[in-house]
């Protein structure tokens, strides 16, 4: 059962998707309702592709999919959480394991 959550304007919420062994945080991407439906009914993730205005599988081409484990929501009611299992190379379209593989270098 989906909770009342808090979309945007757009109808989406953000999803932060996080490596429930190691606790990498793997990516971000944004989900609707339907979409995150389409999640817990598959138990891989689904989301809402805002530049192609398409749902899209993760790793559905890669291989690269993501087995839910758990899904949580913060106290605002407006971001998810989502812990997975990261099968194949990693999360990113680069190639890395995670997105977030560039650092901000304080000058």
């Amino acid at each position: 059962m989906i909770p009342e959550l808090k979309y945007d304007d757009k109808g989406l919420i953000p999803a932060i998707i996080q490596d429930i062994e190691s606790g990498d945080v793997l990516m971000m991407a944004y989900m609707n309702r339907n979409s995150l439906e389409m999640t817990l009914e598959t138990g891989f993730t689904h989301f809402w592709s805002r530049s192609r205005q398409k749902y899209w599988k993760k790793g559905e081409t890669s291989g690269n999919v993501q087995e839910i484990k758990e899904i949580l929501y913060d106290c605002d009611e407006d971001t998810l959480l989502i812990k997975v299992i990261q099968r194949g190379q990693g999360a990113c379209h680069t190639g890395n394991r995670t997105c977030f593989f560039r650092k901000i270098i304080k000058t």
